[in-house]
């Protein structure tokens, strides 16, 4: 097998050099901004130099509308190397999809060469399969790799000098400037990528989202543009993330130090789809040094000086393209002349301090000193600023006083406009979440509970807020905490779910300022983890972040020493970050800690585990070979269709036999319009799986929409008043036939005498749920920001307790925003019929109320409570059109306790007499209940 890496080589060209031109031809440019008017207020201003234009492969400028160059494809029905499509979707599923084995591999060839002798499959073993996977020419970037060994004096003793200093350490990589040209010229990225820098402002307010909205990408321009040979260029800034991994510890310490880039003129969204927008580039160095040199000074400046030159050795085939064009093909078909940058950092706390060449427990960002990080004196850090203390200052001077390591150099030093004390950015899963969220708040309200009672009542305490966390209602997407908080091993999504549900549990149980201390900082946290922050949005921001620190004081008690935390401190910096490089939701370390999966423990996990190094390094490389064949074969209408033969198309053989296919047989009247035929199975078209709740929904941008189960629920009646009995809602007949009413006579008046009312003879259906999708770009959504979430309405979930959902209903009579113009509701069926051949899907409901006209004080949620006329539930039936999408409530315990037996969360909605409407569920829902 060949090898798909040179060793010790220096990297290849990444293809010849531009044409450099004496006369490029240039359009004549306006200094000032372009700027594109949009529906709903949106103006775009776009830099008026690096403005990417297109041009010609001699680097000319082409005219507005002129089409871009049609490539030069193989016919479309080539595949090559593989024969035909079926042979590649057969290599993609095994290695990608099924992630199979070769043994596995081996043995599913001979059972299909077993079962159709007379068709066997091409392949015969996994290697042939592999060796058609090596010779796909896209996404080819090779592995390449050099050695970095210590050249500082040796110990003079007789002792052997430890092995760090003797080793050649290894460091692996792909060449960024290929890997990155591939993400240019990605073609499902077309619609997802800015070749200039902008400015977005909506009714005249700055809207920040994506890189390129920030304002530190169009100084980068700005610089650029004072040499003419950038002018109507595409500037690309270069994301990069690294942070070690381990990937087995019952086995041994197995760590690796991945390190990935992006280019950051994708929007964020497409980073954090995981859609191959983040790309590993190499493997770092790890030393490895006993314990008695562990804390050795030589041994900790080399290991960190290790990792500059690793980075500085790898982004080298990018330095040439920082000051002069090259001219690159982009995603949309067009050549631009591209320049490179390097641009934001993605990395925790431990990696910033190396990154940045300082002290831990300093800043990366200012020089507040760690005693006092929160003061206000502290300056912003920057290349000039150490080094002109470098002429002045000692290296003790520059340790103690400044917090700077003196005799490192940042590997950004050697990079035009580059200065990484600038480019590290916010961190929101280990600085906010993880960091001040978990590590500190949680841990110091256990502090404080069993600091101010007796270590029984504190247990006591400690239970009932575990039960309270337990018995969050179930909702689409959130983790249930079956036993509280109460485990070990704690990742960054129980970190978050316990975020989304912990304001309710601890309220009535601590003191007023410390609930809104844990208010103002759960609000932050969702505040700048939107999708677009606008400048409403960061006053709101640095308010709840005022309020945090004005409040914290109450946990002085079991913070005698304060709180100069470098996490919590490094709040104070997000809102001038995000002015800089738009939403930290897509420069977050949990964009790189996804990629960990896919690109270092899965690998793993298929290697030997003996050197596994160079296995993981042949699998990275076929998969993104197989990845970028997929989106050219798409790209060139290769994969559409199911791709099987006609024949294969319909259900029998008598059909097979049959060159025209015949024509579909109407449906049955009985069934309701647009709904499938039944089947045998009673459940959803998710079939009730917890993990197909909610999730992103692929595709671009849409309507909002609701619609019910593809299936509905068999053996119950069909009649509306047998119906009723059923389900024992004895008032479904009549909230059905007013419902029909108001419909069929919109803006009159319900009659009074139910025998007015229309008569429903046709069947009903009744379905266990419904799915609700709508735009929610803030959530883990697709690509255009499309969400999907199912609403329960059941009787037995899981075979178990009863699940009825509770719902945001639009208020038609309010045009306000946020809960004032919304209804909270709980859902107790879903159901449909037809009238005169007019289907019409509805709910029946339980209407709620909001408690007072503002939040409560101290945690900011709104309270509602059930709705009861004369001792019985205000129910309705409304049109399915008219539910949003599903809200959660959770009891207000306040100084009650939950019982300890007997109890669980199905109960929960019909045990507490008031309810906080949860707007910490999840993004979308903090944007929509304020």
């Amino acid at each position: 097998m060949p090898l798909y890496w040179r060793h010790g080589t220096p990297p290849p060209p990444s293809s010849p050099d531009p044409q450099i031109l004496l006369t490029p031809r240039r359009l004549a440019r306006n200094p000032q901004p372009n700027v594109k008017h949009k529906p709903g207020g949106i103006v775009i201003e776009t830099h008026p130099i690096l403005d990417g234009t297109p041009c010609d492969l001699d680097g000319n400028d082409l005219n507005e509308g002129t089409p871009p160059p049609s490539r030069h494809d193989p016919p479309p029905n080539d595949y090559s190397p593989f024969a035909n499509r079926a042979t590649f979707e057969f290599a993609e599923f095994l290695y990608t999809d099924a992630e199979m084995s070769a043994t596995k591999i081996d043995r599913l060839l001979h059972l299909l060469a077993c079962m159709y002798p007379h068709d066997p499959p091409q392949s015969t073993r996994a290697k042939h399969i592999y060796s058609v996977i090596d010779e796909i020419e896209q996404g080819d970037v090779a592995w390449d790799s050099f050695t970095i060994q210590y050249n500082g004096p040796l110990p003079t003793n007789e002792t052997a000098p430890p092995t760090w200093m003797t080793d050649k350490h290894e460091v692996w990589f792909r060449d960024p400037l290929l890997v990155l040209e591939d993400q240019l010229g990605n073609t499902e990225f077309a619609k997802e990528l800015d070749v200039a820098p902008k400015r977005v402002f909506r009714h005249g307010k700055r809207r920040y989202r994506d890189v390129l909205s920030g304002n530190w990408a169009w100084r980068q321009c700005d610089v650029l543009a004072k040499d003419e040979d950038t002018h109507s260029a595409m500037y690309v800034p270069i994301i990069l993330g690294s942070d070690k991994t381990t990937v087995s510890v019952a086995t041994g310490q197995n760590d690796f130090y991945p390190l990935y880039a992006a280019i950051g003129n994708t929007h964020n969204s497409v980073r954090r789809a995981h859609r191959n927008a983040l790309a590993l580039i190499g493997f770092l160095a790890i030393p490895k040094a006993s314990k008695e040199y562990a804390d050795n000074a030589e041994y900790r400046k080399f290991r960190r000086q290790l990792f500059h030159t690793s980075l500085e050795r790898i982004l080298s085939s990018l330095r040439p393209y920082m000051t002069k064009p090259r001219i690159t093909r982009c995603a949309d078909g067009h050549f631009r002349r591209v320049i490179y940058g390097l641009g934001p950092y993605i990395a925790d706390y431990p990696e910033q301090v190396l990154l940045a060449c300082i002290v831990q427990n300093w800043c990366p960002k200012c020089t507040a000193p760690p005693n006092n990080l929160d003061e206000g004196d502290a300056v912003p850090r920057r290349h000039e600023h150490t080094a002109t203390l470098l002429s002045q200052a000692s290296m003790k001077e520059l340790w103690d006083d400044y917090g700077i390591v003196g005799d490192l150099v940042p590997f950004t030093d050697t990079f035009p406009r580059a200065d990484i004390h600038e480019l590290l950015t916010p961190d929101l899963l280990h600085q906010a979440i993880k960091g001040t969220f978990k590590d500190h708040i949680v841990e110091w309200v256990n502090e404080y509970i069993y600091e101010v009672n007796t270590k029984r009542e504190a247990d006591k305490i400690m239970a009932d807020i575990d039960r309270r966390i337990s018995a969050a209602p179930p909702f689409p997407g959130l983790r249930h905490f079956s036993q509280g908080r109460g485990f070990k091993q704690w990742t960054g999504n129980d970190s978050k779910g316990l975020m989304k549900v912990y304001l309710p549990a601890i309220q009535g149980h601590l003191p007023s300022k410390m609930v809104r201390a844990v208010a103002a900082l759960i609000e932050f946290c969702y505040l700048v983890r939107r999708d677009v922050i606008d400048e409403d949005t960061l006053t709101k921001a640095d308010a709840a972040l005022h309020a945090f620190h004005q409040h914290r004081e109450a946990f002085r008690c079991v913070r005698p020493d304060g709180f100069s935390l470098p996490r919590q401190h490094s709040l104070i910096h997000y809102t001038h970050s995000i002015t800089e490089f738009g939403a930290p939701n897509g420069l977050c370390s949990s964009i790189t800690e996804s990629k960990h999966i896919k690109a270092v423990k899965r690998p793993y996990r298929r290697s030997n585990k003996h050197k596994a190094l160079g296995q993981m390094l042949i699998t990275n490389q076929r998969l993104a070979k197989l990845a970028a064949a997929r989106v050219d074969f798409k790209r060139r209408g290769m994969l559409e269709g199911s791709g099987l033969p006609l024949n294969w198309l319909f259900d029998d053989d008598e059909d097979r036999d049959n060159t025209n296919p015949p024509l579909p047989p109407p449906p049955p009247e009985a069934l309701p319009p647009l709904l499938p035929s039944p089947t045998n199975d009673d459940n959803d078209d998710d079939n009730g799986q917890a993990e197909g709740e909610a999730g992103p929904m692929p595709g671009p941008r849409s309507l909002s929409e609701i619609s019910l189960a593809k299936c509905y629920v068999r053996k119950i009646p069909r009649d509306l008043y047998q119906l009723s009995v059923h389900v024992r809602q004895p008032a479904l007949p009549f909230l059905t036939r007013r419902f029909l009413w108001t419909k069929l006579n919109p803006g009159a008046d319900v009659p009074l005498d139910e025998y007015q009312l229309p008569i429903i003879n046709s069947k009903v259906y009744t379905y266990n749920s419904a799915r609700a999708v709508f735009f929610a770009p803030s959530n883990a959504s697709g690509i255009g920001g499309m969400y999907r979430e199912r609403i329960r309405a059941t009787s037995s979930w899981f075979n178990g307790a009863p699940r009825y959902d509770c719902v945001f209903v639009g208020n038609s009579d309010s045009n306000v925003d946020g809960m004032e113009g919304l209804h909270i509701a709980r859902q107790f069926l879903f159901f449909s019929f037809t009238h005169k051949g007019i289907l019409y899907p509805c709910a029946l409901i339980h209407w709620f109320s909001l408690c007072g006209d503002a939040p409560c004080d101290e945690t900011g949620l709104w309270v509602v409570e059930p709705d009861y006329h004369r001792g019985q539930a205000v129910l309705d039936v409304v049109h399915l059109d008219t539910i949003f999408r599903a809200a959660h409530l959770i009891g207000v315990s306040d100084r009650a306790y939950i019982p300890r037996r007997g109890f669980s969360n199905s109960d929960s909605l019909d045990s507490f007499k008031t309810f906080f409407v949860n707007k910490y569920v999840d993004y979308h829902a903090h944007e929509t209940a304020f």
